[in-house]
């Protein structure tokens, strides 16, 4: 239940327009965040090539949301529609997702964050760091499937641990706040996992 009086919380959810992100965004909508919070978008953008330029635009008007539902039942943020085709640009999902939030929760404080991976540094890491620097006290990552099977199988086979380690598993292992990965299931629930709690089944 939500309680008006409850002390506000800084909420952060990594946005990236695929289809984990948009779970992730639902699960905070629907279970992490109230009205009272503050629930900050963050998007890590990819390092600029050799020659100047980014990999991908998000402001890029190259594509556009499409408001109708998918198969999957992910909404808005789950969606999006090229209106040119080919390379001409990201969606610009960061505006899909704030209108989500507005649908779902209109008292709820929505920010935006952008970060930029530089070289020689790794997405995790980049994560990480502006969760802290944003005294965020949860931070939700949406998980691809099929992640912790292939983690274990590569320890198996005596692999480098940090070449298999997922976003996910350093954000979890490292975040000086609480750190969730979310997986949407066909089912409408949600697989979390944080450091606490593994494999944590949670019904619509």
């Amino acid at each position: 239940m939500e309680d008006g009086s409850a002390t506000a919380r800084r909420v952060m959810v990594v946005a990236d327009g695929s289809r984990e992100s948009a779970g992730a965004l639902q699960y905070a909508l629907s279970h992490a965040v109230m009205d009272n919070d503050t629930l900050i978008l963050l998007h890590v953008a990819p390092p600029k090539n050799a020659f100047g330029g980014f990999f991908k635009n998000p402001k890029s008007p190259a594509a556009r949301f499409d408001g109708s539902p998918t198969s999957s039942g992910e909404g808005s943020v789950g969606r999006a529609r090229s209106r040119g085709g080919g390379s001409g640009g990201e969606v610009d999902f960061l505006d899909g997702m704030r209108r989500e939030c507005a649908a779902a929760k209109p008292a709820l404080k929505v920010a935006v964050e952008k970060a930029e991976v530089a070289e020689g540094k790794d997405k995790a890491a980049v994560i990480v760091a502006h969760s802290a620097a944003s005294n965020v006290e949860l931070l939700i990552i949406g998980r691809k499937r099929n992640v912790l099977s292939k983690s274990i199988l590569g320890a198996r086979r005596g692999l480098s641990f940090k070449g298999l380690v997922e976003t996910t598993e350093y954000a979890i292992e490292n975040s000086k706040c609480t750190c969730v990965s979310v997986q949407r299931k066909a089912n409408g629930g949600y697989l979390l996992n944080s450091k606490r709690y593994k494999n944590f089944w949670l019904l619509a």
